[in-house]
């Protein structure tokens, strides 16, 4: 007991002493929906900023689709920043939002799991491999810089693979969320067996990963929602920044995908006008799983001070996420939006409406497209996997 009290007052210390950039103010500090005070809790900020999934330039991987690059340095960032708002949608739909991370404890099998998912590997749902060969359908060649509208188009995507998590993955167009279409997606009956059993997925390992071993269920699937915006030209219109950090404070929120040009941050949270933010531009060594399936996982956790930049720095292009695990969390979040972000009456961020818009073209579920592929190679291109969808395409950052 004395040395597991050692080891947290020692974290305690270290992260402290982080904090000491951090200045003196009674402001509270929002992360990803939960209140910190500087002057009472700094040591619960830390950790709770630290036991956030923290993805990074890697190098010395399998080179993608076997010729491509090796390294993700200094055009991935992007995509890492995107792994980052997934991984914490599937934190909380499998550990919950309270869930904390310290470094040599042992965690639950699900943690690893939702590790394995990114692992810089052609076989991982989620891993660089799969995301960039993915961003071939949308335009943006291996090694391209994506903006924050690509990698959500991507995840949406990816995420028809994953049974395991079996998220729905709602994209925004046009600046509106259709509360009609999320609710059709969300409660749309599984696959048949005959369906599942004929469609092949994009690598043999990640299915052998992500295969929900309970089978198909009904009801609610957990709702992955990003909302890509524009919050004006060549700079973010201050009419804009009470709502994007009124977000911030929402109980389902993931945060933003945004930055500066070419560099892109996932954002997590604010103090006062600066926010703070987890970066991915640290070039670390490809890691790979155990044979137990642990995953060493110390290079994956953020222990440094964490990022701040003025608000008003922040590039316009933008995504915000947020996850809601059940109906009740979806209908909350409705109710939090009217509330907060819908009381401005002019220059709304974003709109959120009953019903689908009657000159939008019908809304269909996403589904899983039937791939002729062994599954044992990158598919060599994605526009059979999918046709072109008119979604909403912002500015590249």
């Amino acid at each position: 007991m004395e040395s597991v009290l050692s080891r947290y007052e020692n974290q305690i210390t270290i992260l402290s002493d982080y904090l000491e950039e951090f200045p003196e103010t009674d402001e509270p500090v929002w992360i990803l929906g939960r209140q910190h005070h500087l002057n009472t809790d700094k040591s619960k900020l830390l950790l709770d900023i630290s036991a956030r999934l923290w993805f990074t330039y890697r190098r010395k991987f399998s080179p993608i689709g076997g010729t491509g690059p090796s390294s993700d340095a200094g055009w991935g960032c992007m995509l890492r920043c995107g792994q980052m708002m997934l991984a914490q949608a599937l934190i909380c739909r499998h550990l919950g939002r309270d869930w904390q991370w310290e470094k040599h404890k042992k965690q639950p099998e699900e943690y690893h799991r939702i590790l394995r998912c990114f692992l810089d590997r052609k076989d991982c749902c989620y891993s660089i491999h799969q995301m960039a060969q993915m961003g071939v359908g949308e335009g943006k060649s291996i090694g391209e810089w994506f903006g924050p509208n690509t990698v959500a188009q991507v995840l949406k995507k990816l995420a028809l693979f994953d049974e395991w998590n079996s998220l729905a993955v709602y994209v925004s167009m046009d600046n509106t969320v259709v509360i009609e279409d999320i609710k059709k997606m969300c409660w749309s009956p599984p696959q048949s067996s005959s369906t599942a059993h004929s469609t092949a997925y994009l690598h043999r390992g990640a299915l052998g990963r992500n295969k929900n071993t309970a089978g198909f269920c009904t009801g609610w699937k957990p709702l992955l929602l990003i909302i890509p915006l524009r919050l004006g030209i060549n700079h973010i219109n201050p009419v804009y920044i009470d709502a994007f950090k009124e977000c911030f404070k929402m109980p389902q929120s993931l945060g933003a995908l945004g930055g500066k040009p070419n560099n892109a941050y996932y954002f997590i949270g604010f103090l006062g006008n600066e926010l703070i933010y987890l970066d991915p531009h640290t070039t670390q060594s490809f890691v790979d799983s155990e044979e137990n399936g642990t995953v060493d996982d110390e290079s994956f956790h953020c222990q440094q001070a964490p990022h701040r930049m003025k608000i008003m720095n922040l590039d316009p292009s933008v995504a915000l996420g947020f996850f809601c695990k059940e109906e009740c969390d979806f209908d909350n979040w409705c109710s939090l939006v009217q509330k907060e972000i819908l009381k401005q009456q002019s220059l709304r961020m974003f709109e959120l409406v009953q019903k689908h818009p009657p000159h939008w073209p019908p809304f269909v579920p996403p589904s899983k497209p039937e791939v002729t592929t062994t599954g044992a190679e990158l598919i060599e291109s994605t526009d059979k996997l999918f046709e072109l969808e008119e979604e909403f395409e912002i500015l590249s950052v």
